[in-house]
């Protein structure tokens, strides 16, 4: 029987998703204005990195602890004070005064926010009857989705047309909004303090540290030679440790903080799987766009905005198609048209030079931009559809975990490989260039007189510096381009993954068509 809903749960239900979009947009939002906030608070490149870091290491250590706290104390009381202090938080970043206290500000907002997340999703799998989900879905979907697509150039025009401080000053007024309508309408469950006097301190201590070292490794690896660096292998040695701990504790704790035996069901093992897969192209997709413009094309963000805004809006033209193919099609049909579109996109995309804009990247970004609901509205049924009840809310931090250590290991694999790859090609440019070739003969004659023209005579070393400079562009465009192919090959060999998913209760049928 399904349950009475009233339009309180509706609205209730679409204030939270408002949150969980101002959780996951803070993510990126501050990556394209790091300089600004590097310049406004004195610190250093290193240590601005780290307004982004602290960030993401706080966040993935709230995301699995979720489903404890939402069974504790309830999702109107866990929510309404995740959006409280993530509002607070929100001003306390923009009041910050020096490099450490964003740091830990930045912290605490990770933190606290990232219980909104999940809490989304489980309340849409345990709220919501399954006539409804496929609809939510496509909601939840587009914002997972979007939010990180748009990170990156909002808060860069925020930046442009006022100040790094709008970044967070933003947050207060729809903060404010969702911390009292949530507590207003939101009535799902109730607490269980029966099992607050059982809490499991040492395995929330564990998994910080297993979730926390990793992330930084993951981070701070690529720009640090990985574990040539002591400190990375120093949080590496503290990851694997705390990670077999933490899997022991919740294995043998009578009142684990999280539940991973949910990984024992077969769906929500290869949804989860799915999910990792998706953060990597979500992030990593996001994250190789506006570094290609923006360095190679010199684009200023709000040009980058326009090129991504493609990716938005087949996203929003699909959605409708998605969900409601959803009720008609078998959701593993679905998965695997979605892998093949996105795989599509980005081999497209490998196929770029330096003189590509906003025309040549229409059609791979089209094609990303219609795949993403193609692969969230699937993937949730089958890795949430098919749980108990009263296992989905810690199932859904996993498996929202999943996804952002997806993005975080992507992103550690793009930029080795960025780094690698790049002094790769330089190299083999170099190589194929000796100074009897023709060619090369011609480029510095060329630039010796356009030189001569501008500077009133001969140059030889500006005409060796703007070789360089060509050489040195179309070896980052070649790196860009393996790391678009490597995302492709992750995409295309993922579909051999899907036949081994069993097809949620009540989804149609592969056969019924």
């Amino acid at each position: 029987m399904e349950r009475p809903l009233t339009r309180r749960d509706w609205i209730g239900f679409m204030i939270m998703v408002v949150g969980m979009f101002m959780a996951i947009l803070d993510i990126q939002i501050v990556s394209s204005s790091i300089a600004d906030i590097q310049a406004g608070l004195a610190a250093s490149s290193d240590e601005a990195s780290w307004v982004q870091t602290s960030y993401l290491i706080a966040e993935v250590v709230m995301i699995p602890l979720s489903g404890f706290l939402t069974r504790l104390l309830s999702t109107r009381i866990l929510f309404t004070v995740s959006a409280a202090g993530f509002t607070l938080t929100s001003m306390l970043c923009a009041l910050a005064w020096d490099i450490n206290s964003m740091i830990i500000f930045r912290a605490l907002q990770g933190f606290i926010g990232g219980a909104m997340i999940p809490t989304v999703f489980a309340a849409c799998y345990t709220v919501f009857p399954p006539s409804k989900r496929n609809m939510l879905s496509v909601l939840m979907g587009l914002v997972a989705t979007m939010a990180p697509t748009l990170g990156p150039t909002l808060g860069g025009y925020i930046t442009e047309i006022s100040s790094w401080h709008w970044l967070f000053l933003a947050n207060l007024l729809p903060g404010a909004i969702v911390t009292v309508a949530v507590w207003t309408l939101v009535d799902f469950d109730k607490p269980d303090w029966s099992l607050l006097p059982g809490f499991d301190y040492l395995g929330l201590t564990l998994m910080a540290l297993f979730l926390g070292s990793l992330e930084f490794v993951l981070e701070e690896g690529p720009r640090d030679d990985w574990f040539d660096d002591d400190t990375i292998f120093t949080f590496a040695i503290i990851a694997a440790v705390a990670g077999i701990f933490f899997v022991w504790r919740v294995l043998s704790y009578r009142q684990p903080i999280v539940d991973i035996r949910a990984f024992a069901n077969r769906n929500f093992l290869i949804g989860s799987t799915f999910s990792f897969i998706i953060g990597i192209g979500l992030y990593g997709s996001t994250y190789l766009m506006p570094l290609f413009l923006g360095r190679v094309r010199d684009y200023t963000a709000l040009d980058i905005g326009i090129v991504m805004f493609v990716t938005g809006t087949f996203q929003f033209m699909s959605a409708p198609i998605a969900g409601r193919l959803a009720s008609v099609l078998d959701p593993r049909l679905m998965l695997a048209f979605g892998l093949g579109m996105f795989g599509l996109g980005t081999h497209l995309q490998s196929l770029m030079t330096a003189d590509w804009g906003f025309w040549e990247f229409f059609i791979p970004q089209a094609c990303r931009g219609f795949a993403l609901m193609f692969l969230f509205i699937p993937i949730n049924a089958a890795a949430l559809g098919t749980l108990p009840p009263e296992r989905i809310k810690n199932a859904s931090g996993l498996y929202n975990l999943m996804r952002n250590l997806g993005g975080a290991i992507g992103l550690a694999a793009i930029n080795t490989v960025l780094n690698d790859r790049m002094a790769l090609h330089w190299t083999r440019l170099v190589e194929n260039m000796p100074s009897g070739n023709p060619v090369v003969q011609s480029f510095l004659e060329n630039a010796r007189h356009g030189i001569a023209g501008m500077m009133g005579g001969m140059t030889d070393n500006a005409a060796i510096k703007m070789l360089a400079n060509t050489v040195y562009v179309q070896a980052e465009v070649l790196t860009m381009a393996d790391a678009q192919y490597l995302l492709s090959a992750i995409f295309l060999s993922a579909i051999i993954l899907v036949p081994i998913l069993k097809r949620p209760r009540g989804a149609p049928a592969a056969a019924d068509h």
